[in-house]
Parts: structure tokens; sequence; C-alpha cells
């Protein structure tokens, strides 16, 4: 081994998504494999502040590949923004003689990574956990399959309701600002259309959608909507057809926390399993400062700064095909 790591510490932070807990498990076991200890931190950055710590067998990680959420724990740390808290965090990790970090979460999370690597010299490698998808330099994020498929079974039930009484149902999904899961979840499912924020800078989408004629053909109507203040969320778009087009009846569901929780799917635990032994061989191999992410099934190392700031597309052209395929 090129870089003496004899000790990792290991935290989730951020939102939880399906598929945190096989990465526990994948980065435990990794470790141990190669002679390096595993020490837990509880409730994310917190726990290195509080020194909730402790430290992990293989035995700890029995039977979790399955479970949903972090055995973990997270939290939000306002004392880790402050250079005060993040020095208390540093003494933490000297006292419990832990070399590196592992950390699973999102941009929140690989942010407060970055800076602390700087400011204290510390190895720190990224998992993408954040069932959003939208984090620069990986095709796909732990949680984020697993949050696609229970938005789309959700849906299917919804659309029983919307067919027996011909409604129109906004569906709001979670993404925040990103239209990843408004967009693949209304393919999927076989949504009228999906309005997504990256697309309501350009053009008003709900005006678009009226004036396609989108339910000229059909008795009912579901339209996913990413949560965002840019694009309204479901209420408001709601709203605004009551007041522009008080001929539809027009219902609303917000899918909520919903869509994180549950058993991760097959596709979650492998992207899990192998991101988390890739992030102990990055470590042993003096990688730092870099989210583990996949790209065309190959495992890549992406630069914290890039997977923050750098925007990942969403494919708009997809909207076009919900729109040939909802006649």
């Amino acid at each position: 081994m090129k870089y003496e790591i004899k000790c990792i510490g290991l935290l989730t932070s951020g939102g939880d998504a399906p598929g945190m807990n096989a990465a526990i498990r994948a980065v435990t076991r990794a470790a141990i494999f190669n002679g390096i200890r595993v020490k837990a931190v509880y409730k994310g950055y917190k726990g290195l502040i509080t020194g909730e710590i402790s430290e992990f067998q293989t035995q700890n990680v029995s039977n979790i590949i399955q479970q949903g959420g972090t055995i973990l724990k997270t939290a939000r740390c306002m004392e880790f923004h402050s250079v005060e808290g993040r020095k208390v965090a540093y003494e933490t990790m000297k006292r419990e003689k832990i070399d590196a970090l592992v950390v699973i979460g999102g941009d929140g999370t690989f942010t407060g990574a970055r800076i602390f690597a700087q400011e204290f010299n510390i190895p720190i490698v990224g998992l993408p956990g954040t069932i959003d998808n939208d984090l620069y330099g990986t095709d796909s994020t732990i949680g984020y399959d697993t949050a696609l498929n229970t938005i789309i079974e959700a849906v299917d039930k919804i659309r029983d309701t919307a067919s027996s009484h011909e409604r129109l149902f906004f569906i709001e999904v979670m993404g925040r600002d990103a239209g990843f899961l408004a967009l693949n979840s209304a393919l999927a499912s076989g949504a009228e259309a999906a309005i997504i924020p990256e697309r309501e800078t350009k053009v008003d989408q709900l005006e678009e959608l009226i004036k396609n004629g989108f339910r000229k053909s059909k008795n009912s109507s579901i339209v996913i909507v990413a949560e965002s203040e840019i694009t309204g969320g479901a209420y408001g778009l709601a709203e605004r057809m009551h007041k522009e087009h008080p001929e539809y009846d027009v219902r609303v569901t917000i899918l909520g926390h919903i869509q994180r929780g549950g058993s991760p799917t097959a596709y979650d635990r492998i992207l899990a399993s192998r991101m988390g032994v890739a992030a102990i061989d990055a470590l042993m191999d003096e990688q730092r400062s870099i989210m583990i992410g996949i790209v065309n099934d190959v495992i890549v190392h992406v630069p914290f700064t890039k997977a923050i700031k750098d925007d990942k597309p969403v494919n708009e052209n997809l909207l076009g095909v919900i729109q040939i395929l909802s006649i």
C-alpha cells in the first residue's frame, strides 16, 4: 500500500437515500479486507464534532444491504459551517486516530468535505448518495433508481383514480432544482407530460401543454411536476389551472418522503457495492477530494469541485418523446 492509511472514518450526510446501507457495508468490508480499521461516525458531520463514533467490524454491517435509510443516521450540522466547528471535528479525528474519511451524500456533503480537506489536509473520498441524481460526473447516484421505481408504482395507482373520475392529476416529485426524477418517471409511467425546472426558464410549460391539447384523446391525464420554485410546484400549477382553465377537474398529489424510503433496488445495491469498494481502492491509491462516479458502467473519479459546481445536463429531448407517446 503506497499511502499509509490505517483507519478510516465513515459517515452519511444530507438526505437519506436507499442504498446508503449497501454502501456502508461495502466500504466497511472493503476496508477490513485491506487491513484498514473502520470508525463509524453517527449523524454525519455532527458526529465528528460530538464524538459519536464507534469501531465497526464486518458483523456490524451484516444484513443491511436490503435496508433503506442509513444505520449511521444523518443530521444537519450548522457548527460544521464554521472554522471553529471544523477544527473540533479535526481534533476528534486525531483523537480517534482516523487518517481519512469516506463520506456518503450529495452536493452539500461534498461542499463540506472539500473545505474540510483543504483546511486540514485530510484525504476524503465521497460516494454520491442522493435520489435527485443531480451530481455532475456520474450517470447515476445511489438511491435514484429506487426512488424512480417508487414514483412509478405510486403513479400507476393514481392513474386508476384519474381514469375512473376523468381528472387531471398534477403529481409532485422530489428533485429540488433538478428534473431527472420528474422527466424519467413521466416517461416510464406513461404520463402525459413532465414539468421540469430546466425547461421552465425557456418556456411556459403549462401554457405549452394546453396549446398542444394534451387531453384531446384522453379521459384523464397525469402531469409529473418537479418540486421547485421555478416550476411553481404542483399546487402552484393547479391554482393556475383553476383560474385560467376552470373546465378541467384538477387534483394534486405530493409524493413527498415516500420517495426516499424503502428497500433499494438491485441496481442501487450493485451500484453502492461497486462504489464502496472503489472508494477504498481510491484512498489506497492516494486519491483525495474526489467523488466516485459511474459513466457507461465504468467507475470514474470526479474532483469535488466539478461534482459540486458543474451543472449536470438533463436530456430535454425526452420531453418530445413523452409528447409523442401521449397522443
